[in-house]
């Protein structure tokens, strides 16, 4: 008896191609199915389960466009589509991303990415785990929380990278969790690019009473604070090249010196930083201590964008609605068909803050319990701009819905960009650049902080 979730149904008119592809399948110990023309492959589809679809978007007799709309149009669900598509074809597979496809693999393939998409896509979600997953439902994120299990028993350095936005500090606070089985630590936040850079070294480290004026009293530092815990610091990258000196000794020695002192205080903490910045890069350009990357960089956890896990849009649109209807008395917020599809097919540049927060808002202005994609998404652009043949539509519509949710934030923050760039989780230097990149005039003239 077959494996239903691990059946591969390939379409393929080139030979080459599909005996190479059929080949590598039974290597990775996939089973499959291999037709050549569309139509043959719909009826086959219509009568036999499979764990994924893979399909050329040219066929001899339809496309595979026409096979999954045909199939999508039936009674009964399609299994996730994985469309191989030219260069040229890319503006069609990204529509049909916005019908429910499940992605694109662009020629010439890289067969090692196939084969692993092939696997997020067919491996199966048991209900159980499903209803107890803390950080998503999609393989990417079960794979790291099952990393987080084996680092809660060790003290190793985690660097979490990752967009703004993709719940870093919910990756590190699920590591604190699971330290905790021990007994309780505390677990201590810190966003580096929200302190001055005068006070950042007084408030990691801490001070003495008269170290300067207005230190009246004596103060633990942060990683005081979060001794025999979890000391988590986000954005890593704003830290000032002098106090990342200071932090790279109390990692090596484990002993902190607070400011106006000279004794030494022994610390032990687990160090989880987050940026979402390419810490080498800034190595290169000077801004980022090499030794200290190192030191920090003893397990890496990339935590993908929404856009790469669309199986968590909806699985996390459910959780925000629950979430709202709880605080809603006798509301019990539910999505329509059309509203689910809006959800998946919308980029999320700004990830799981800006999805968390077009739930929140919808259920705060619609008078009904069914949310609408009207109601979710309202002026946000829910088409691909024209690419004028330059094949960077796909660019062009995530830098679009950037854009515009940068200008949202800062319309609700009165274009003060201090108070956005919390909002938004960056520092206010990396919304200055991206406000530059994208045009985005200062509206205030002048006045926004």
């Amino acid at each position: 008896m077959r494996n239903e979730s691990q059946c591969v149904c390939l379409i393929e008119d080139d030979e080459l191609m599909g005996e190479a592809l059929c080949e590598r399948f039974e290597m990775e110990g996939l089973s499959h199915t291999w037709h050549k023309r569309g139509r043959e492959a719909l009826a086959d589809l219509r009568r036999q389960n499979y764990g994924v679809v893979v399909s050329d978007m040219r066929l001899p007799d339809m496309s595979g466009e026409d096979v999954f709309v045909q199939l999508r149009n039936g009674k009964t669900e399609p299994p996730p589509f994985l469309f191989m598509t030219g260069f040229g074809a890319i503006d069609q597979a990204v529509r049909l991303l916005k019908l429910g496809a499940a992605d694109y693999i662009a020629k010439p393939l890289e067969i090692d990415d196939l084969i692993r998409r092939i696997r997020e896509l067919s491996e199966p979600v048991p209900d159980a785990e499903s209803a107890s997953a803390t950080l998503g439902i999609a393989p990417s994120m079960r794979r790291i929380e099952r990393m987080l299990q084996r680092l809660a028993t060790s003290d190793g350095s985690v660097l979490i990278t990752g967009e703004s936005g993709v719940g870093k500090e919910h990756v590190a606070r699920r590591l604190h969790e699971l330290a905790q089985s021990s007994g309780p630590k505390p677990f201590v936040a810190v966003n580096c690019a929200a302190i001055p850079e005068t006070l950042l070294e007084a408030e990691m480290f801490g001070f003495e009473k008269g170290a300067f004026t207005g230190a009246a009293k004596e103060r633990r530092g942060y990683f005081e604070q979060a001794d025999g815990g979890i000391l988590f610091l986000d954005e890593v990258g704003d830290m000032p090249l002098a106090t990342q000196a200071k932090l790279l000794r109390a990692i090596q020695e484990h002993t902190v010196t607070r400011l106006g002192s000279e004794t030494p205080i022994r610390v032990s903490v687990q160090l989880v930083c987050a940026t979402h910045e390419d810490l080498l890069q800034l190595c290169e350009a000077g801004r980022f201590r090499e030794d200290l990357y190192y030191r920090i960089n003893v397990v890496s956890l990339r935590v993908p964008p929404l856009r790469e896990r669309r199986e968590d849009i909806l699985w996390l649109a459910k959780r925000f609605a629950e979430q709202q209807s709880a605080k809603k008395v006798g509301a019990s917020f539910t999505f329509t068909p059309a509203a689910e599809r809006a959800l998946l097919s919308y980029p999320w540049p700004g990830n799981i803050r800006q999805l968390k927060h077009c739930i929140e808002r919808a259920c705060i202005l619609t008078d009904r319990a069914q949310l609408t994609p009207e109601s979710l998404l309202g002026d946000l652009p829910t088409a691909v701009p024209n690419s004028s043949g330059t094949g960077n539509s796909l660019i062009a519509y995530l830098d679009t819905c950037e854009k515009l949710y940068i200008e949202e934030l800062l319309a609700a923050h009165a274009w003060r960009v201090g108070k956005a760039a919390e909002a938004l989780g960056i520092s206010r230097k990396t919304l200055w650049e991206k406000m530059r990149k994208h045009s985005i005039a200062d509206r205030t003239k002048g006045t926004a902080s």
